[in-house]
């Protein structure tokens, strides 16, 4: 069976949240099934100059990546054709490939966008859509076995999907991002999408200022503050430590209760989860709510001057002190060893 994977794009690579889905779907698609992808973006910088057809085990980063997560087809959609994130038609262009792919599941990583496309994707082929899977098992004709997080992951729902294809987005905190044992030949398909009136209705432009940077779901190094950063003028230091880590600033619930930061930097069971190597979370006394989601990251290092606070039982490591002190310390540090850690 072929499984097709929406791949978002994090700068000039594949998103992390990405490849933690191209893992998934590798398991779902099993020993001898194809594994397909659909990027929007230029093909030339996707592929390193790659034509049409052509045969390859990658080129630029992200081809050479995709290919190395076991992607045999990569159907390109150059800006030209959608430019700009523009969820219904990134769902059109979905639609009109499961059929040239030989697709039995259409699957996304469980981000905003991904979320986002795979609804509209339901609604236009008028399929049922799991969210946030962590597993998906074929036990018949157009019948899967799943298992997908509720409550942002406070537990897991045995449930049957019945769809011809299956449609989910995936856990991707549950999911290690795991290259294929040998990398495959990557057919380039630049396509042309066929796409219907209303389709760029709804459509986000980007400019380069402000799309730089790293999202808070893909980010490899989140800076966390709470309530003990004491304000919106507190978050500069955590903002200046972040640029040294090449990471991002994430917030708690509070923080955005108060308005001191908007709600798309917050951590937890209603904001972002987030899986980065490093979480440094400061001022933050680490609710349930907050761990549901940064319990995902592979390091977790808490700055606090609370020394009961419940953070520290899910931090690897532990420094108690006035964070107004500590990060400006830490921030000195850095840029006296060359501006980077």
């Amino acid at each position: 069976m072929s499984v097709l994977c929406l791949v978002e794009l994090d700068g000039a690579g594949a998103a992390d949240a990405s490849l933690r889905a191209l893992s998934f779907a590798r398991s779902v698609a099993g020993s001898g099934g194809g594994l397909a992808a659909v990027v929007f973006g230029d093909v030339a910088a996707l592929t390193g100059g790659a034509s049409q057809g052509e045969a390859r085990a990658g080129g630029a980063p992200a081809g050479e990546t995709l290919a190395a997560y076991g992607v045999t087809d990569l159907y390109v959609v150059e800006p030209g054709q959608v430019a700009g994130y523009a969820p219904v038609a990134w769902a059109r262009v979905l639609a009109g490939l499961i059929g040239p792919a030989g697709a039995g599941a259409v699957l996304a990583a469980g981000t905003d966008r991904g979320s986002e496309v795979m609804a509209h994707l339901g609604a236009l082929t008028g399929l049922p859509m799991a969210a946030n899977c962590v597993s998906a098992t074929l036990s018949g004709p157009a019948t899967w076995q799943i298992v997908r997080q509720r409550w942002a992951g406070l537990l897991l729902e045995d449930a049957v999907l019945e769809a011809s294809p299956a449609l989910a987005t995936v856990a991707t905190d549950t999911v290690a991002p795991t290259p294929a044992d040998t990398s495959a030949a990557l057919t380039i398909h630049v396509h042309q999408p066929g796409l219907e009136d209303g389709d760029l209705a709804v459509r986000a432009t980007e400019s380069a200022a402000q799309s730089g940077g790293v999202s808070l779901a893909n980010a490899r190094v989140v800076v966390g503050g709470g309530r003990g950063v004491g304000g919106p003028e507190g978050f500069a230091p955590l903002e200046e430590l972040a640029g040294l880590l090449g990471g991002v600033v994430g917030v708690s619930r509070v923080v955005t209760s108060e308005g001191w930061r908007p709600h798309k930097q917050q951590v937890g069971q209603t904001g972002t989860k987030i899986t980065p190597e490093l979480y440094l979370a400061c001022g933050i006394s680490g609710a349930i709510q907050h761990i549901a989601g940064c319990a995902s990251a592979k390091h977790i290092v808490a700055v606090n001057s609370d020394a009961g606070a419940p953070i520290l039982g899910h931090a690897e490591y532990a420094v108690i002190g006035d964070l107004h002190e500590v990060i400006p310390a830490l921030v000195a540090a850095i840029k006296a060893r060359g501006g980077s850690a």
